[in-house]
């Protein structure tokens, strides 16, 4: 079966990060792509719309000049020797004909003598005699041409006023203009919008695709044809960086797979560790425990034989049998308290629900040493106040101290030996447990290596060097902590910090939970 890749988790945060965005990539280049272009063709119409009407002006004038000599020659002409009224229908004839507004014939001396047209107020009153000219009349709302032209064989003279505006023909020139410009514009708009489409857009898009079926657990990235160079290489380099990504996490897969070998052959082997020390310990106190037993056995066979002999009065046979009871239950106790700690616990029951009672642990512990000869010689001051429960097993909790005691009371001398148990609650509310002697202490040669394996300051085949190391895996294996510091007596003092039972997620008891398991 093909493990499923974790890319999901990554491609899931992308909608978020891309929450901000809210153009496209088209819109977002066409909004870019519009305004360089309204900002190159905006400059550029209105520089061609202002030549255009500067130069329509300027042909404009130069057609109304030139009109207006022809027409004041010809009125000019024509007036010489004509009535005034002749004049005046002559006048009236070429008033708005091709853009003639008003119109006037001169004597000879220049004074007006007959004028036609709307704005007839606005020409000259004189004119000087034979004096030819053109000028722009302002005339609002719109411009004025004023050309005087004289007879030329005759001595009459004329002032033609043409109008010159062409507003609108210039109007019509620069839409035209516009929608040539709008057009043009447009056109590259939507040509590059299908050129991004093409050679950007879509081909992005189908890497984004293809990312996403290998993101759904597909084995490689299929690269789509891609025309641009530079998006061809972002699709090989993605499909290289998604095969590196496979072949590291089979290798974290299979890494995953061989720590979890590990760890259970290393669990394994801290148990077989634990119960051989455990076994050391039993071997150390069933020695102790020889003479104890022995006194007892040797009590119990002496009544036999006095037993056996008979002759004995009935309440005095009913006494040897009392004494010889009490040894046995003496021996029976001493026996059951050696079992129960050298009985290999449950294998489910090692990850006990129940805490440790510290208070307790030292009781059993003091018990089962209490028979040892080697310790007859050696002062036990126990000092245990008020100290909460822990999340230390009691069976754990006992080996622990039962290694740290004896360990005490071996390097307590003789006679004068001390060894000082105390217990208290801790800081961070657990337990502090500290177990003291008055011994030689533990050198600084010894001390940096003292929890390692096999590291032991006793004589050879007095001891395995793992006790220390146990007690080490046990307090840590539930987050506690051990050291060994001077004591105040002048030996060594080693002290365990506990913390404290891990508060029950279910108001029921750890009981009711082991019985429900």
């Amino acid at each position: 079966m093909r493990a499923r890749a974790h890319f999901p988790a990554v491609v899931a945060l992308e909608p978020d990060r891309l929450k901000t965005v809210k153009l496209g990539l088209r819109v977002e280049w066409l909004v870019a792509f519009g305004a360089l272009l309204v900002l190159s063709f905006a400059p550029l119409f209105f520089a061609v719309s202002r030549l255009t009407e500067a130069s329509m002006a300027s042909a404009r004038e130069r057609s109304a000049r030139e009109l207006g000599r022809a027409i004041g020659a010809h009125v000019a002409d024509a007036a010489n020797g004509r009535s005034e009224d002749e004049v005046a229908s002559l006048l009236d004839a070429q008033v708005d004909d091709q853009g003639v507004v008003a119109i006037a014939v001169y004597d000879e001396s220049g004074v007006e003598r007959v004028a036609r047209g709307a704005e007839a107020a606005t020409l000259p009153g004189e004119v000087q005699a034979n004096a030819e000219g053109a000028r722009l009349v302002a005339a609002a709302p719109h411009a004025r041409l004023l050309v005087v032209v004289p007879g030329g064989n005759t001595r009459l003279s004329a002032a033609v006023l043409l109008s010159v505006d062409g507003a609108s023909g210039a109007a019509a020139l620069i839409r035209l203009i516009a929608l040539y410009t709008g057009l043009i514009a447009l056109a590259l708009l939507v040509f590059g919008y299908f050129l991004m489409t093409r050679l950007v857009v879509r081909p992005t898009e189908q890497l984004s695709q293809a990312a996403e079926r290998v993101a759904l657990g597909a084995r490689t990235l299929e690269l789509p044809p891609i025309r641009t160079t530079e998006l061809y290489e972002l699709g090989v380099s993605l499909r290289a960086m998604t095969e590196k990504l496979r072949s590291d996490e089979e290798s974290l897969r299979s890494k995953v797979v061989e720590l979890e070998s590990t760890t259970r052959n290393l669990k394994s082997a801290q148990e077989t560790l634990v119960r051989s020390e455990r076994l050391a310990s039993v071997g150390r106190l069933a020695a102790g425990l020889a003479h104890e037993i022995g006194n007892p056995i040797a009590a119990v066979l002496g009544f036999q034989e006095i037993l056996l002999d008979g002759d004995l009065p009935a309440d005095e046979a009913r006494d040897f049998l009392q004494r010889m009871k009490r040894e046995t239950e003496r021996i029976h106790r001493v026996l059951r308290d050696l079992l129960d700690f050298a009985r290999a616990p449950n294998r489910k029951a090692s990850v006990s629900l129940d805490p440790g009672d510290v208070a307790h642990a030292i009781e059993t512990v003091l018990t089962l040493i209490a028979p040892q000869k080697e310790l007859k010689g050696v002062d036990i001051d126990k000092r245990v106040g008020s100290v909460p429960l822990v999340a230390l097993a009691e069976e754990q909790l006992v080996q622990v101290l039962l290694n740290l005691l004896m360990n005490a009371g071996d390097a307590a001398p003789r006679p004068g030996g001390r060894v000082i148990v105390s217990a208290e609650a801790d800081e961070g509310g657990g337990a502090l447990i500290a177990v003291e002697d008055n011994g030689p202490g533990i050198s600084d040669q010894v001390r940096p290596n003292l929890f390692e394996p096999f590291v032991t300051t006793k004589d050879v085949g007095k001891g395995t060097g793992l006790g220390l190391a146990v007690c080490k895996g046990l307090v840590e294996s539930i987050g506690g902590t051990i050291r060994v510091e001077t004591s105040s007596l002048g030996g060594a003092r080693f002290v365990v910090v506990l913390p404290p039972q891990a508060p029950p997620s279910d108001p029921r008891s750890s009981k009711d939970r082991q019985k429900i398991a």
